[in-house]
């Protein structure tokens, strides 16, 4: 599934391209204010989305000129009880270096397609409310913006009471 766009190739990620993926998601984690939240290793990427059981997928914009991986669209596949299949977007990045080139437009509609080709009824993410570029980014595709919802999460520290 490649696709040729402008300067950029967007093709699905492979287990080379770990260590450029986790940079990148550090690179967001900077970006949001919160560097020391990222605890993942590119061991634990390598497991989780190229070993025996994946449980995430990722296309990759990597520059046609040097090969170098300049954004990343991690997602996997949800359920939702109301609609039924549908895709999590749990991170979408492009490098610095290489943001307003039109990167995040090529990713994100790539990631429209493989949704729709597999049949799914919707497609979620988050966006920080601060996020004004990226709010009026998916803008123009005609997001809906959820109101009076609040994002929960519980954490290893509190779920590892559960453990016995």
């Amino acid at each position: 599934m490649d696709i040729q766009k402008k300067n950029y190739t967007i093709r699905e990620g492979k287990a080379t391209d770990v260590r450029s993926i986790l940079t990148l998601v550090k690179e967001l984690a900077e970006y949001e204010k919160a560097p020391e939240e990222v605890i993942n290793t590119e061991e634990q990427m390598l497991k989780d989305g190229f070993g025996d059981n994946p449980i995430f997928s990722v296309l990759i914009a990597e520059d046609s000129t040097n090969k170098d991986v300049v954004g990343i669209a991690l997602f996997y596949t949800a359920y939702s009880t109301w609609k039924g299949r549908m895709i999590y977007l749990d991170d979408i990045v492009v490098s610095r270096a290489h943001r307003r080139r039109g990167i995040g437009k090529i990713l994100i509609e790539a990631l429209f397609k493989i949704a729709s080709q597999q049949g799914a009824k919707m497609m979620r993410w988050q966006v920080l409310d601060w996020n004004q570029p990226a709010i009026e980014f998916y803008k123009t595709y005609g997001v809906k913006f959820d109101e009076g919802w609040i994002n929960c999460g519980i954490y290893e520290q509190q779920l590892s009471k559960f453990a016995d």
